[in-house]
Formats: C-alpha cells, sequence, structure tokens
C-alpha cells in the first residue's frame, strides 16, 4: 500500500484519493476533493430502455403475438366451412381437435417425416455453410468476392423461384441434370427418397449463404495468432477448427442451429411446388403442408389450426432444451 501524504502536522495525513492536501512538486498545497461514489441512476431512467423497445414491441405483438392468439383459440372450437358461412353455429370442442389429431396415424408419419427431413436439412446447411466459411479465409480477394456474390444471389432468391428451377435441372425430359448423370428419363420426384432428397438440396441452397456469412464474420473477429499458435503447433485444418474455431464461435452456431431449425422444420414452399403439394398419395408431406391440406382443401380450419399449435410447441421446446444444454455447459448467451 501507499503511505499517505503527510500534510502539516502528526494526525492531519490523508491520501489524496480520500480527499484533502497535498504538496506539489513547486512546494505549493492544493486540495485534493474525494471521488464522489456513484450512484446507478433511479426513477425514469430505468424506463427509457423500455420506451425505445415499446414501438417494436407493439409491432410484435400485432403481428405475433394477436396471431397466434387466434390460431390457439381457433383450434378449440369446431370451425369449418359452414362456421365461417355462417351456416352453423361455433361450437366449443375443447381438446376435441387435437384429440382427433393425436388418433390420426397419418399426423404422426408426417411428423416423423418431418422431423428426419429437417434434421437432414440443419445438418447439411450447417455442414455446407461452415465450410464455405472457412474456404473464404483460404482464397484471395476475387474468388472471395465471386463465392459471396454467387451466395446471397442464391440466398436472396424468391422460394417458389428457387423451387422452379430446381425442377428445370432434374426434369426428366428437358433438365441437364439428368443428361450429364445418363439417367435417362428418370423422375426424381416420383419416388419418396428421391424428392425428399431434391427438396433437401434447394433447401440447402437457399439456406447455406446465412450460415457461411455469419460464421465468416466470426471466423475474423478470431485473432491470428491464436491460428497461427495452432498452426504453429501442428493441428490440422479440421482439428483447428473443431478444438479452437468451434468452442470460440459457439454463440454464434447457437444463433445459426436454432434459426435453422425453425426455419426447416416449418418449410412449405420448396415441398409444396416440388412434389406438386405432398407427392404421391401424400408421401412427401411435412407438417405445414399438411396443416395447409387440413385447413384449406378440407376446410377443417380448427383442425388445421391445431397442428400450427402443435408444431409452434414443438419448436419452443426444441429451442429451450437446446439452451438450456448450453446452460449447462457454462455458455452465456
Amino acid at each position: 500500500m501507499t503511505a499517505p501524504t503527510r500534510v502539516g502536522g502528526a494526525g492531519r495525513s490523508r491520501t489524496p484519493a480520500a480527499g484533502g492536501w497535498s504538496r506539489t512538486r513547486g512546494g505549493s498545497r492544493k486540495f485534493n476533493a474525494a471521488p464522489r461514489p456513484y450512484r446507478r441512476p433511479r426513477g425514469r431512467n430505468q424506463k427509457t430502455p423500455w420506451l425505445y423497445l415499446a414501438p417494436a414491441l407493439v409491432v410484435l405483438g400485432g403481428l405475433l403475438v394477436y396471431p397466434v392468439y387466434q390460431l390457439g383459440l381457433i383450434s378449440f372450437f369446431e370451425y369449418t366451412q359452414a362456421q365461417v358461412s355462417g351456416g352453423e353455429p361455433t361450437t366449443f370442442q375443447g381438446f376435441g381437435n387435437y384429440s382427433e389429431l393425436f388418433s390420426d396415424p397419418q399426423f404422426w408419419q408426417v411428423l416423423l417425416a418431418t422431423v428426419v427431413f429437417a434434421a437432414a436439412c440443419v445438418v447439411s446447411t450447417l455442414a455446407v455453410g461452415c465450410a464455405l466459411a472457412v474456404l473464404l479465409t483460404r482464397v484471395r480477394a476475387v474468388p472471395r468476392l465471386a463465392l459471396m456474390l454467387a451466395a446471397l444471389g442464391a440466398w436472396a432468391t424468391p422460394a417458389i423461384t428457387g423451387s422452379t428451377v430446381w425442377l428445370f435441372l432434374f426434369d426428366p425430359d428437358f433438365g441437364p441434370v439428368n443428361r450429364l448423370l445418363g439417367l435417362g428419363d428418370h423422375s426424381w420426384t416420383y419416388g419418396r427418397f428421391s424428392a425428399f432428397f431434391l427438396v433437401l438440396l434447394e433447401v440447402v441452397w437457399c439456406s447455406f449463404p446465412f450460415v457461411m456469412v455469419t460464421v465468416y464474420a466470426g471466423i475474423r473477429s478470431v485473432p491470428a495468432e491464436v491460428l497461427e499458435a495452432a498452426a504453429l503447433d501442428g493441428a490440422s485444418q479440421w482439428r483447428i477448427w473443431r478444438s479452437v474455431l468451434a468452442p470460440m464461435l459457439r454463440p454464434i452456431l447457437v444463433v445459426v442451429t436454432i434459426q435453422s431449425v425453425i426455419w426447416d422444420f416449418k418449410v412449405f414452399t420448396q415441398i409444396y411446388v416440388m412434389t406438386g403439394g405432398g407427392g404421391i398419395a401424400g408421401q412427401n408431406l411435412v407438417l405445414n403442408v399438411y396443416a395447409y391440406q387440413k385447413a384449406f382443401a378440407s376446410s377443417q380450419y380448427s383442425l388445421g389450426s391445431a397442428i400450427g399449435v402443435v408444431m409452434l410447441l414443438i419448436l419452443l421446446a426444441v429451442t429451450l432444451v437446446y439452451l438450456r444444454l448450453l446452460r449447462r455447459q457454462g455458455e452465456e448467451l
């Protein structure tokens, strides 16, 4: 500890930091004011952040909360075309729509297909996006710019346009893919697994740019000294990614993973366009297309709303479980 500066006689010593008199180099005396303790502002200042957030919260409430409320409300009533046209009164069903839904074997088949398809899309999207993000750090400026522009072009393409282009590429009569592979008039959308694979390719194509750009930005923020030290220690590129980059980029990977799960679990346009509304005999149905068919093709709006509520609860559960697991590992989110 630094000895207090003694000013005047005995018993009058004070530290300058605590306030009191001190002597300068020239011999003159000056008074050091004691610093005032910091006090957190109270009252109106604590409400300021909420005032800035209020417009966004109002917009989110109108665009998100109210539709979800209406979706849940309709799922508890009998709401078909008869009720829409006013021919019959709306009656409260309670959990009757959910009971009918869970007793339908087709619902469980579609749910399983949706989970497997979404998982394959998420893993493929993350793998392609992360690999290209690492590639962007290894190439020169011109190839990097070309790859970024191509990826952003795929990202900006509307889903219905991209689905139509991919259908043409794999068309059995005019598509160039069958000619290059020598498959003749093979139909990719006829078989269940080949149709899902074709849709998966299109989903990954329009989804990987988000992962690539986000992960690339995270890699550029990692200090170069860390990567150089790992390379000098003899670590391979895969080892650098697994042991150095991935742990440092974990918060970013959490964001892109959750976003990919949400997007791929509720895929609609690609399935509906590329398989003609769900494939032959509904073999390529996913929950979003299944809900559309129940609500609008069959005019069972309450049953379609129940499927939407189930999808919402599944996505919330997956997101909360994933975040809880990361919390247990000590990650700050």
